[in-house]
């Protein structure tokens, strides 16, 4: 089969390698779309992922596909199912999964393979995270379930309410996606990124107001100025950067809550004013991953028309261009998401 393997910092080939084969539990998926990720371009980028794979490895994990095959014992799906895999699963067994944490097991098995022609789904995942996919629905509306899971998981940590203001820092896919899902929950939503033009998208997907540090800089005043000098009741920061999470911190009211979505590089630190954070309790958090149930109520999303392809995957590309694909992602160009099709 055709695969994209990654051999190290921004080295993506093409190769012939052969079908993988399946354990018992296993199935086999005849990939017919997959998706380019922030993710995918860091690892791309950075050349590994300390948590997922480890090079020579083929990557990428939104995917939607046909299964063709199945390891010993599948009864869940039968061959010619569309189906929708997640990219990991947990053990149900460990500390974590026991405590209702289930993105942080201890044994959290996670899959990469998505770019290439027939990707084997472990049966741990077959069995815990794999859904078919409802007639009407397509590949591509179904892989956008991964990264939709990963918002739902960070909006439903926030606490927010139907009448909540919430402020969104970062308009990239994950960004956009927290300014589409919290507009479906009742929220009024400020977007803020640093270029008019891209923010100009977010309003198609509810945003109220947009932001554009390249005409206002003071972010945080103009929250302010928009919430009657009170702060955003939430604050997603979905950039990765020491400098906005410093931001996000100071968009907030009083007893607010800030979701630091965004992981800055690795090493690097924030220092936060200890004052304001207690006199004026708020609540500060971090999400990472998703889980099982998160992953259900993503694709129920999709289901309903909330989130679809159309508003996200604005390229199809063959999986042969991947390269060039992730190169344009790297520097900052290219579409919100690609489909790579196979």
């Amino acid at each position: 089969m055709l695969a994209a393997v990654l051999y190290g910092k921004e080295h993506v080939q093409l190769e012939r390698i052969p079908v993988p084969a399946l354990g018992p539990g296993d199935i086999l998926v005849r990939v017919r779309a997959a998706l380019t990720c922030g993710t995918d371009v860091k690892v791309f980028r950075r050349g590994y992922h300390a948590k997922m794979l480890v090079p020579p490895a083929v990557f990428g994990h939104e995917l939607a596909g046909d299964v063709v095959a199945l390891g010993e014992g599948v009864t869940r799906f039968k061959i010619g199912d569309r189906v929708v895999a997640n990219n990991s699963a947990p053990c149900l067994e460990c500390f974590w999964c026991k405590r209702d944490q289930p993105n942080l097991c201890d044994d959290l098995l996670f899959n990469n393979g998505a770019y290439a022609e027939f990707i084997r789904i472990p049966a741990r995942i077959v069995e815990r995270n794999t859904w078919p996919l409802a007639p009407h629905l397509s590949y591509q509306d179904a892989a956008l379930a991964e990264p939709l899971a990963c918002v739902v998981k960070g909006l439903d940590d926030t606490g927010i309410k139907p009448g909540d203001t919430i402020a969104v820092l970062g308009v990239g896919p994950i960004g956009s996606m927290f300014v589409r899902l919290a507009k479906l929950r009742g929220a009024s939503v400020i977007a803020i990124a640093r270029r008019r033009a891209k923010l100009e998208f977010t309003t198609r997907l509810g945003a109220d107001h947009i932001v554009a540090t390249e005409e206002s800089p003071d972010a945080v005043d103009a929250v302010r100025a928009l919430t009657g000098g009170r702060g955003a009741d939430v604050v997603i920061e979905a950039v990765g950067l020491p400098a906005t999470w410093q931001w996000a911190v100071s968009m907030l009211r009083r007893g607010g809550v800030v979701n630091f979505f965004g992981g800055p590089p690795s090493g690097t630190h924030v220092d936060l004013d200890t004052n304001l954070l207690h006199y004026s309790e708020l609540t500060c958090l971090a999400s990472f991953h998703h889980t099982p149930r998160a992953f259900r109520q993503a694709l129920d999303i999709i289901e309903s028309g909330g989130v679809t392809a159309k508003d996200f995957v604005h390229a199809e590309e063959p999986l042969e261009n991947l390269p060039q694909v992730l190169l344009q992602l790297m520097e900052g160009g290219g579409s919100l998401k690609t489909a790579i099709i196979p």
